[in-house]
């Protein structure tokens, strides 16, 4: 017998039987540092559950061994590792069952022959093979499990038995609460991991966002634009820019107020959303100038312009006089071609505008 476990028996509080009974304590032992040594590796309940049955049977080589939750008022047998059926997947009261006997007092039951106990259920024994058991509760201080064992024959459980499976449960409590105390953290890392990444997209999304119309910025559109112009890749056909430069900001700016060049440039913004569609880019490049990318244009850009005025028609339908919204465009068509100049096409665009504003100016000049 190894020193390490005659210290162990000597210390445990009962005596030892010589010979067979020795051997089979130190084996009990032995096999008992390997649960525990298990135990302090498990990361799930379901391994928990392996290890103790397996354990709590080759422990004390008995016919069976159950794994016992708590379920609130009731006892849940939730793992067993027998020689025949016991009550695995069934839930009994817990004031019904040796095992919520255990857990209410706090103690292990160690019950010689069983139908001479008024501990045990018979009625749910019969049609077992137990006739003698051990139980032992998880957890002495407030209990949320037991562990049994069971013998085919009449067998008096020793002290020593009773130890071993006694300080497999009380090394089982440990495990168990490890196993909340990680999962706990983990769903902390997984709670501060969500808001990093929540928060990241929040500024991911404000750097690419115009505070003020919440369309894409500068920066937003030229990533997005670049993003849905790839998405066309060997599809053909044509693609649109539409630049517009709203009319009036200064002046708005000047003798209203910047809430009132605000107002504008809202309205401009909800104009060109009404005007076209999820999947054409619409940003507001700064100060008063607003574009539009459109991957797949089948319109001609007289077509932009008259949506783009109905729009503003019903924008400005319910507008003082001064608040009505007045806008320049110049529509620019293009092969969407990789990579694509979206500088040279923002320049055509606003070329094009111009001339239309100096146009329309020299039209309603006297």
């Amino acid at each position: 017998m190894p020193t390490s476990a005659l210290a162990r028996s000597r210390s445990s509080g009962f005596p030892l039987a010589s010979g067979d009974a020795t051997v089979r304590y130190v084996r009990g032992m032995e096999r008992l540092l390997i649960a525990v040594q298990e135990l302090s590796l498990a990361r799930g309940l379901d391994a928990v559950q392996r290890i103790v049955r397996v354990a709590a049977r080759e422990m004390t080589g008995c016919d069976g061994a159950s794994f016992v939750l708590r379920d609130d008022d009731h006892c849940r047998y939730v793992d067993e590792d027998a020689i025949g059926p016991l009550w695995k997947g069934r839930r009994f009261p817990i004031d019904l069952c040796v095992s919520g006997w255990t857990m209410l007092n706090r103690e292990p039951a160690v019950i010689p022959d069983i139908y001479l106990d008024e501990r045990v259920p018979h009625a749910a024994y019969r049609p077992t093979f137990v006739k003698s058991l051990v139980m032992v509760p998880i957890r002495a201080r407030d209990p949320i499990g037991a562990i049994g064992n069971y013998w085919a024959e009449p067998h008096q459980p020793r002290p020593e038995e009773v130890h071993l499976l006694q300080a497999l449960a009380d090394s089982t409590s440990i495990a168990m609460e490890n196993i909340a105390l990680y999962a706990e953290l983990e769903q902390r890392v997984q709670e501060r991991t969500s808001a990093l990444e929540r928060m990241n997209g929040e500024i991911r999304r404000l750097s690419v966002t115009d505070e003020l119309t919440g369309l894409y910025n500068r920066r937003g559109f030229y990533e997005r634009a670049d993003a849905a112009l790839a998405g066309r890749a060997g599809e053909g056909g044509r693609c649109a820019l539409i630049f517009v430069d709203v009319d009036g900001l200064k002046r708005a700016n000047d003798e209203r107020g910047h809430d009132a060049g605000d107002a504008l440039l809202v309205n401009v913004a909800r104009v060109l959303r009404a005007a076209f569609d999820d999947s054409d880019v619409i940003a507001r490049l700064g100060g008063d100038e607003f574009c539009v990318l459109r991957p797949v244009a089948t319109e001609a850009p007289a077509v932009y312009r008259q949506r783009l005025q109905r729009e503003l028609d019903r924008a400005n339908y319910d507008l003082a006089k001064a608040d009505r919204v007045s806008i320049s465009v110049g529509v620019t068509l293009a092969e969407p071609v990789l990579p694509l100049d979206l500088d040279l096409l923002i320049a055509r665009a606003d070329t094009l505008m111009y001339e239309e504003k100096r146009t329309r100016t020299t039209t309603r000049a006297p």
